[in-house]
C-alpha cells in the first residue's frame, strides 16, 4: 500500500459520512492523482485554470473537477462545461461572467460564493455583511446555480480562532439556508471549508466539503 493509499484511508476514517473529500491536486503529477482516484477519490480540486486544463484530458467522466483557487474573468470561458463546481466566486462581476459564458453554452454552472470571514486583505471573497445582498443580486441570474459558501481560514495554529471563523461562516450559511426558498437558483447544499491542517475543526463547525492536498499527497 502506498503512502497516498494510507493517507486517504486514514482521512476517510476520520471524516463522517456526508462530508465530501476533495483531493487538491495543485502541482501533483498525473501518476499521483491517479493513485488517489484508484482509492475512490473522484472529487479533484485545482487552484489554477491552466493546470486544471492540462490535467482534464487525462481522466474520465467519473472525475468531478472543482476550481478552488482565485478565478479571473478572462479564464471563465475555458472551464465552463468542464468543472463540477466553482468554489471561488468572489464578486458579482465574476458571477455575471460565469452566467454569460454558461448561457453561450446553454448550460447552468454550479458555484459557491467565497466569503472572507477572517477579513485578511490577502484573501479574496465578499465580506460577511455583503452576503445577503449578493444573493439577492445573483437570484436574477438564470445560468448559474449557487449551491453554498466557501471560506479559507488563516494559516494559524490557534484552534479557537479557526473555530470562530468556521462557526461564523456556518452561521451565514445557515441563515441563507433558512430563507433559500425565496430564490429560484440558490440552495445551500455545500459549505466548503477546511484544509489539511484544520479540516476536523471545520467539520465540527459545520463543513460538509473539505479540500485536502498535503494530507493526501504529502
Amino acid at each position: 500500500m502506498s503512502q497516498i493509499d494510507e493517507n486517504i484511508k486514514r482521512i476517510n476514517c476520520e471524516i463522517p459520512e456526508g462530508v465530501t473529500l476533495i483531493a487538491v491536486t495543485k502541482h501533483r503529477s498525473i501518476q499521483e492523482i491517479q493513485k488517489a482516484v484508484e482509492c475512490g477519490v473522484f472529487d479533484l480540486g485545482e487552484n489554477r485554470v491552466q493546470e486544471l486544463m492540462e490535467k482534464y484530458e487525462h481522466f474520465d467522466s467519473r472525475i468531478r473537477w472543482h476550481l478552488i483557487g482565485h478565478l479571473q474573468k478572462n479564464k471563465v470561458k475555458y472551464i465552463v462545461g468542464k468543472v463540477h463546481l466553482i468554489h471561488s466566486v468572489d464578486s458579482i462581476a465574476l458571477a455575471e461572467e460565469i452566467d454569460r459564458q454558461s448561457r453561450k453554452q446553454e448550460l447552468v454552472t454550479d458555484i459557491l460564493i467565497q466569503v472572507n470571514v477572517s477579513g485578511e486583505e490577502s484573501k479574496f471573497g465578499i465580506s460577511p455583511e455583503e452576503t445577503e445582498s449578493v444573493m439577492d443580486t445573483l437570484s436574477g441570474f438564470r445560468n448559474i446555480r449557487v449551491l453554498g459558501l466557501m471560506t479559507i481560514a488563516p494559516n494559524v495554529d490557534n484552534l479557537e480562532a479557526l473555530k470562530q471563523i468556521f462557526t461564523e461562516t456556518y452561521q451565514i450559511y445557515d441563515k441563507i439556508k433558512k430563507n433559500e426558498k425565496r430564490y429560484l437558483n440558490i440552495r445551500m447544499n455545500y459549505l466548503s471549508m477546511g484544509m489539511t491542517n484544520d479540516y476536523m475543526t471545520a467539520i465540527e463547525s459545520g463543513s460538509n466539503m473539505v479540500r485536502i492536498g498535503t494530507g493526501i499527497f504529502g
